[in-house]
């Protein structure tokens, strides 16, 4: 199994919050796929999927903050 993590996002950025995902429990992602859009104060980002597989799991619902280190999903 593979964490999608929420990573580094700049300096002096500890959480974001998930604006939106695009994907969904069961779907089948590539690698390079961006998964997860997160919000912070200071910017919009995209998160990949970081591996190949089936997203087993979606750990942070949209609409929820999640901080730096924080598994987002998990893809199997």
């Amino acid at each position: 199994m593979h964490k999608v993590i929420l990573p580094e996002l700049g300096e002096g950025i500890e959480k974001a919050v998930v604006a939106c995902w695009h994907c969904k429990a069961g779907d089948h992602v590539q690698k390079d796929d961006d998964v997860v859009e997160l919000v912070t104060d200071k910017a919009t980002f995209n998160v990949s999927a970081g591996k190949d597989g089936v997203v087993k799991e979606v750990l942070v619902a949209e609409g929820q903050e999640a901080r730096i280190g924080q598994a987002l999903a998990v893809i199997g």
